[in-house]
């Protein structure tokens, strides 16, 4: 005898957390895409930077073929601008609307949303990377292929690192000083970072202040990855520290709500 309607029980099991977080990370891709001031910082002022850099003799670029030290920092800049000023902008207006707690209490759960986070960032560097890269080759831009993979290696941890700072400042502060204060660092760090003029071309106190910096570390690694073809230790630790630090101060300061 088949049982009564009031005796059925539906069952809905959740899809697989692979497929979750897929999901998640499609949604998050795409919401930074749509993002016209987030595209903007993202893609179209670090083109920008690129072609002025390429057809102008200022600022000063230090040594060697100017084409060559101006992709990488281009480079720098638009993994600071996805992964830091992008995701703390996002991360804390998702935090004001109350977007984060709910997520976070869903079947992906706050480590499934923070790995979506992450794939999402990588997501947009690598199309960010392909643009870029395009458009300093059309500029001339000769990079040492073996330098692939140390550039690779930099550019995964300076991600961590600027996306755990950008989790620290997202996480404490509401959500229009994320705002303002996001898109001041990130100018600071463009004149004054490391990112695209080398530390060693900027005057002595600063140079050294410069690439002790995540923007000095990760431009100058990518520099010696394109140009010498070669890992540098100094700037991958510089990193390394950077986002250790970082990581540990935000998983004990972050709030996931208002």
């Amino acid at each position: 005898m088949s049982p009564a309607p009031s005796d059925t029980v539906a069952t809905h099991a959740a899809a697989p957390t692979r497929e979750r977080v897929l999901a998640q990370t499609r949604f998050e891709t795409g919401t930074l895409l749509r993002n016209g001031e987030q595209l903007l910082v993202a893609l179209v002022l670090p083109a920008m930077a690129l072609v002025g850099l390429a057809l102008s003799h200022s600022p000063s670029l230090g040594p060697g073929r100017r084409i060559d030290v101006a992709v990488p920092g281009v480079l720098a800049l638009a993994v600071i601008s996805t992964a830091f000023t992008g995701q703390a902008i996002s991360t804390a207006f998702d935090r004001r609307y109350g977007v984060l707690r709910l997520l976070g209490v869903s079947p992906l759960g706050r480590s499934g949303l923070l790995v979506a986070k992450a794939l999402a960032v990588l997501s947009i560097e690598l199309t960010q990377f392909i643009l870029i890269g395009s458009l300093g080759l059309a500029f001339g831009w000769q990079p040492k292929w073996i330098g692939l993979l140390p550039a690779a290696l930099l550019t995964l941890v300076g991600t961590w690192a600027f996306v755990a700072l950008a989790l620290l400042l997202a996480g404490t502060l509401r959500a229009e000083g994320v705002l303002a204060l996001a898109n001041l660092i990130w100018i600071c760090l463009l004149g004054l970072g490391g990112v695209i003029v080398p530390p060693s071309q900027m005057p002595a106190g600063l140079s050294h202040l410069a690439a002790l910096l995540p923007s000095g570390a990760l431009g100058d690694g990518l520099r010696v990855a394109f140009i010498g073809g070669r890992l540098a230790v100094l700037p991958l630790l510089v990193l390394i520290v950077w986002g250790g630090v970082a990581t540990a101060l935000a998983s004990r300061t972050f709030r996931w709500s208002d």
